[in-house]
C-alpha cells in the first residue's frame, strides 16, 4: 500500500535565530544609546527596469504604489512600499505590509515586461539602527559620512561596514536601516553590538 506524502509547513526563521536576545546590553547606566531592531518578516525584492522601459516603470510604480522612483540613491516611502535606489534603473523594495515572498509576487505582474524582480526576503537581513549615539556606533565602520548635513532623512547608499557589503538607508531623521547578506548576519551582528557596547545598546525585538 502507497503511503501517503506528509505535507510539511516552512515557516520563516530569522536570519540571527539563536544569536539575538531581546534585552538591554553593554552600558548599564542611563538610557541605552542604540537601540537595534531586526525588522523579521519584511518583503524585500530587487526591481531593474529594462532597456527602454524606464518611463514605463516610472508610470507603473506611481499608479500602483503611489510613490515616484528615486534616480539616485534615496529613500522613498509609498502606500504600501518604499523604495530604495542603489543604481542606474535599478531599486530594492522593501515592505511591511506585504511580508517576506508576498512582494515579489504583488510587483511581478505589475511591472511584467518593463522591469526583472528577483525576491530577496530569503536572502537579506535588515536590521534597524537607532537613537542618540547610532551614529556614533555607524561610524566605527562605515566609509561615508552620515553628518545630517550631507546624509539627511530620507538618505541612502551601498557601502560597506567592517568589510561586509550593505545596503543603508535613513526612513526617519537619526534611524538607519541596514540591509545585509543574511550568510553575513551573524559577523555583522558581532561587530555591531560590540561597538554598541560602550553606549549601551537595546535589542527591542527578533524573530
Amino acid at each position: 500500500m502507497a503511503k501517503l506524502a506528509t505535507k510539511i509547513a516552512l515557516t520563516p526563521m530569522s536570519a540571527l535565530h539563536g544569536i539575538a536576545t531581546p534585552g538591554r546590553f553593554g552600558k548599564a547606566d542611563g538610557a541605552p544609546g542604540v537601540t537595534i531592531d531586526e525588522r523579521g518578516n519584511l518583503g524585500l525584492a530587487t526591481v531593474a527596469a529594462r532597456k527602454g522601459q524606464d518611463d514605463a516603470l516610472m508610470a507603473a510604480a506611481r499608479e500602483a504604489y503611489g510613490v515616484e522612483l528615486p534616480a539616485h540613491s534615496s529613500f522613498v516611502q509609498g502606500k504600501t512600499v518604499s523604495f530604495i535606489g542603489y543604481g542606474p534603473g535599478q531599486w530594492l523594495a522593501v515592505s511591511e505590509a506585504l511580508e517576506n515572498e508576498a512582494l515579489a509576487e504583488d510587483l511581478a505582474p505589475r511591472f511584467t515586461g518593463i522591469a526583472s524582480v528577483a525576491d530577496q526576503c530569503s536572502g537579506r537581513a535588515v536590521l534597524r539602527v537607532s537613537g542618540p549615539r547610532a551614529r556614533d556606533v555607524l561610524a566605527k565602520g562605515l566609509a561615508i559620512d552620515l553628518d545630517p548635513r550631507v546624509f539627511p532623512a530620507g538618505g541612502a547608499a551601498t557601502s560597506t561596514i567592517s568589510h561586509m557589503g550593505v545596503q543603508l538607508w535613513q526612513g526617519e531623521a537619526g534611524s538607519y536601516d541596514i540591509a545585509i547578506f543574511r550568510s553575513m548576519s551573524a559577523s555583522f551582528w558581532r561587530w555591531l553590538t560590540a561597538s554598541a557596547a560602550e553606549f549601551g545598546y537595546e535589542v527591542v525585538t527578533t524573530s
